[in-house]
């Protein structure tokens, strides 16, 4: 069954329920709404929706009164009775529904599938349980808005979306997960924390960094900085923008070009944002003649690139129009190329690991039946990324044809603490750009060859990698990660002196700290470094000043007691390590 093999994971009796109970939704607002047009109802990853076009807007409590209607149909057991109709009939039947009739015309058969159940009647080719008493446990979520068959420029209709599971345990779990993932929602705690913000009124999916969002970000660039020059890359700088001759040879204008933004005039010629840095890094190459004895070459860059996302996508930190990715491209010979993908993919895993991640998702991704290269690379290239990730002794799974069409790729997902997963990391062979800017190398036979082209990133985009930080840690970053480490909180003004000194002497050790020097309760203080999630609160009053000790509390409430001012300086140094 076609459709249901492309929801991963969902079974097929799963997914008849999550489709039986998208039609009961749409009877209930069919009885609230006789009016209402109904558009589309499909099954989807934990439940289902339909879109409607309605007199009015939804309200929460329409929600209840839908939810009421749907189980008395549930409990009246009515069958579901598929049949096939001709689509001048088709037409008939749906006379006054629109989007129905948009559909039939689009089918591309004689016939189209009708299915009742009760007095409702809907277009649908797919298959249901066999009764509405038949459907699990369900719950009406939300309500949204969704133009019809995505296109922003048709109607926008409302989405009720709901979730259903076999059992009510199985719903109360994912519930469950669901409100510690609002808990943990990177856009709230972007704000409580205030780490960052977005301006819609100055340019939607842009980012505004705020300190302590900036310090964390620096924390993991200097990381990133680190190993890649230990592990020998050489890091580069490259324009925000180019000629449009740039990338009409590397083939973003013929392929990519609805994600680029409109071209601004420089002197009479088109300029464009870069959407990618592997061309700027591909003239560096070319800046002067590689001889076989460089590579590989691997070049670096914390290159920041601009998107266009249409607005209805665009989600916080996870999908944003100006990000930075963490780039590289790797130049190498034929017979390196094995040996690179290899060390790539064990980079990738040290890097994720050290950020606290130790579940992984792995795919390689094949040759697409549209594809550049000839099959002997491609069958090449593959077996070498298999090869690799064998080597790491992780499971993979194969998205055949899910290759981009200039070489296959390995795509790595995270999971986080809730278990859900977040692709960052891609490995991708290029068979494409090479030959399009003609890169060559001078080979030990004194003849140019063309080098392999591998494009990585393991973090994927620093915005996106610094949401997921957020949400897996629920904003509580281990301490080598936190803004503020230790935030010293004086128990009368007279301390405040003190608090300063001491702070100043964890900064001097290079260590994160700030001084509470509100006149605020003592209590007030150590609840809102809590709230702060800051790891360590250090409160003195005239027994810490004569001991030279500070209090320690931390912000899951654990009461250290007196700890003396070097002490925990060492200790924090201790816990400031990656």
């Amino acid at each position: 069954m076609a459709e249901t093999q492309q929801i991963k994971g969902m079974d097929e009796l799963l997914y008849r329920q999550r489709h039986s109970a998208a039609h009961i939704m749409a009877e209930a607002v069919l009885e609230v709404f006789p009016e209402a047009k109904y558009a589309i109802g499909p099954p989807i990853e934990n439940g289902f929706y339909y879109d409607f076009d309605l007199p009015r807007p939804l309200t929460p409590e329409d929600l209840d009164a839908l939810d009421r209607l749907m189980r008395q149909s549930i409990a009246a057991n009515k069958p579901f009775v598929r049949s096939e109709a001709s689509k001048d009939e088709a037409r008939r039947i749906f006379a006054d529904q629109p989007y129905k009739l948009e559909l039939i015309d689009g089918i591309d058969a004689p016939n189209v599938g009708i299915c009742r159940h009760g007095d409702f009647t809907d277009l649908c080719g797919y298959p249901h349980v066999e009764s509405t008493g038949q459907v699990g446990e369900f719950k009406l979520m939300s309500i949204a808005g969704a133009y019809w068959r995505g296109d922003e420029h048709r109607q926008m209709l409302q989405r009720i979306y709901g979730v259903m599971f076999p059992t009510q345990a199985e719903l109360d779990g994912y519930l469950h997960r669901l409100e510690e993932a609002e808990k943990r929602d990177h856009r709230k705690l972007g704000r409580e924390l205030d780490l960052f913000s977005f301006h819609e009124e100055y340019g939607p999916g842009l980012v505004y960094w705020h300190p302590k969002g900036a310090r964390v970000r620096s924390i993991i660039e200097d990381f990133w900085r680190k190993e890649h020059f230990e592990g020998g890359y050489d890091l580069v700088y490259t324009p925000h923008i180019g000629r449009s001759e740039l990338w009409q040879t590397s083939g973003h204008l013929d392929f990519y070009a609805e994600n680029m933004y409109s071209p601004m005039d420089i002197d009479g010629m088109d300029y464009y944002a870069k959407p990618m840095n592997c061309p700027f890094h591909i003239q560096i190459y070319k800046s002067q003649v590689r001889s076989y004895r460089e590579l590989p070459l691997r070049l670096a860059e914390l290159g920041t690139v601009y998107r266009y996302e249409r607005s209805g996508v665009l989600h916080g930190l996870l999908r944003v129009r100006g990000f930075t990715q963490d780039d590289a491209h790797i130049f190498c010979r034929p017979d390196q190329v094995e040996d690179e993908i290899a060390r790539t993919l064990q980079f990738v895993l040290f890097i994720l690991r050290t950020f606290g991640f130790e579940e992984f998702d792995v795919a390689v991704s094949t040759q697409p039946a549209k594809a550049v290269g000839s099959d002997d690379d491609w069958r090449t290239a593959e077996a070498a990324l298999k090869r690799a990730v064998e080597a790491c002794g992780l499971s993979y799974g194969i998205d055949e044809g899910g290759g981009a069409f200039y070489g296959p790729k390995i795509d790595v997902s995270i999971k986080d603490a809730l278990g859900r997963a977040w692709q960052c990391s891609t490995i991708q062979f290029d068979f494409n750009l090479p030959e399009r800017f003609d890169v060559a190398f001078i080979g030990e036979d004194g003849r140019e060859h063309r080098p392999y082209m591998v494009h990585r990133a393991l973090l994927g985009s620093i915005e996106r990698f610094f949401g997921t930080l957020i949400e897996h840690y629920g904003g509580a970053f281990p301490v080598w990660l936190a803004p503020v480490q230790a935030r010293l909180i004086p128990i009368a003004d007279r301390h405040n002196h003190y608090c300063e000194g001491v702070a100043a002497k964890l900064r001097a050790a290079g260590l994160r700290a700030e001084v509470d020097g509100r006149s605020e309760r003592m209590q007030a203080k150590i609840r809102d470094a809590q709230l702060q999630k800051v790891p360590y609160m250090l409160i003195a009053g005239d027994r810490d000043i004569e001991a030279g000790a500070v209090s320690v509390r931390t912000r899951e409430n654990e009461d250290l007691g007196a700890v003396a001012v070097d002490d925990f300086v060492a200790r924090l140094k201790a816990e400031s390590s990656p």
